[in-house]
């Protein structure tokens, strides 16, 4: 038996520490890799370090799914701080798009232009035929997902994905020829 085999067997016959005691180790054993990692995926040393804590702090949620084995259980910290960041950076960017999109135009003229647009957009409805356009109310007004509506209909999904393209697009060409 060589050393290398002998210190596996070493290892995986020791008892291993409870949850506390094993968030505490990989704590210790893998902040600074972790927090060198978060600092060069992030803007401020803050953020960082709360990409960190929140990596941590996923990892006391579900100590028992955290693979046993230095390269395995760093490699599972990295992936969740990976994680993390990139929810930061989807949520960021949303923010963003919002911050630069123009605020929508009220229209002033009231009730009357309302009352216009909704009959125009009941007679482009009118158009389709029956199933597009159960779909399209499903999907648009409802809000109903593709699987729910697939269900509900017997049809496929990609049947549902198929009548919401056409059906938008039949509903443009009727509107914009009403104009």
């Amino acid at each position: 038996m060589d050393g290398h085999a002998l210190l596996m067997s070493l290892t995986a016959d020791a008892p291993r520490p409870d949850a506390s005691e094993r968030l505490a180790q990989l704590f210790d054993t893998h902040y600074g890799r972790l927090y060198s990692l978060a600092r060069r995926l992030t803007r401020s040393t803050d953020e960082a370090r709360d990409a960190v804590q929140d990596t941590f702090l996923r990892a006391a949620r579900s100590p028992h799914s955290i693979p046993w084995g230095m390269p395995h259980e760093e490699a599972w910290l990295v992936r969740v701080l990976i994680n993390i960041c990139r929810d930061a950076w989807r949520k960021q960017a949303v923010r963003s798009r919002a911050a630069a999109a123009p605020a929508p135009l009220v229209d002033r003229r009231g009730v009357e232009s309302e009352l216009v647009a909704r009959s125009t957009i009941w007679r482009a409805l009118d158009a389709l035929p029956p199933r597009r356009r159960a779909i399209l109310i499903l999907y648009e007004l409802e809000g109903a997902a593709i699987p729910a509506i697939a269900r509900l209909l017997g049809v496929r999904a990609v049947t549902v994905r198929w009548h919401l393209s056409v059906g938008r697009r039949e509903l443009a060409r009727v509107i914009g020829s009403e104009r």
